[in-house]
C-alpha cells in the first residue's frame, strides 16, 4: 500500500511515517516508480512505535530496542526484554525526578505569588 493508505490505516501522518524511515525504525519496500510500499506488517510496526512513542520513550531507546519486540518468538527475546525493562524504568525514574523538580519550582512559584500577591496564588491549582 502507498504512503497516504499507510497513514490512514496507521492514525500516523504521512510525514511521520517518513520521519519513521529517517530514523531506521521502518524500512517500507520501494514500487518501480520508487514510491515507498507498506506491507502489512510494516503498519503493525508503525503501531508498536506509535504506541511507545507516546508512552513517552524516546526514538534511542525504540530503535534499540523495536527488533526485539518485533522478532519471532523465542529469539534471544528474555535478556533483551530485562534490558528493555531496565531501560525503561531507568526512563521513568529520571522522569519522576524531574517531574518533582518542576513540583517544588511550582510549589515555590505558588510560595512567591502567595506571599506577594494581595489575592493570593493566581491559577493555582
Amino acid at each position: 500500500m502507498r504512503i497516504g493508505e499507510a497513514s490512514r490505516i496507521s492514525g500516523v501522518s504521512a510525514r511521520s511515517l517518513r520521519h519513521y524511515e529517517a530514523e531506521g525504525l521502518i524500512v517500507p519496500g520501494r514500487r518501480g516508480n520508487g514510491y515507498r510500499d507498506y506491507c502489512p506488517a510494516t503498519v503493525d510496526r508503525v503501531l508498536v512505535i506509535r504506541s511507545l512513542l507516546e508512552a513517552g520513550l524516546p526514538v534511542r531507546l525504540i530503535r534499540d530496542v523495536l527488533p526485539h519486540l518485533t522478532a519471532a518468538p523465542g529469539a534471544t527475546g528474555g535478556a533483551v526484554c530485562a534490558e528493555f525493562l531496565h531501560e525503561v524504568r531507568s526512563y521513568r525514574d529520571r522522569l519522576a525526578a524531574h517531574i518533582a523538580v518542576l513540583s517544588e519550582r511550582r510549589a515555590a512559584l505558588d510560595a512567591y505569588l502567595l506571599a506577594h500577591s494581595p489575592d493570593g496564588p493566581v491559577n493555582a491549582a
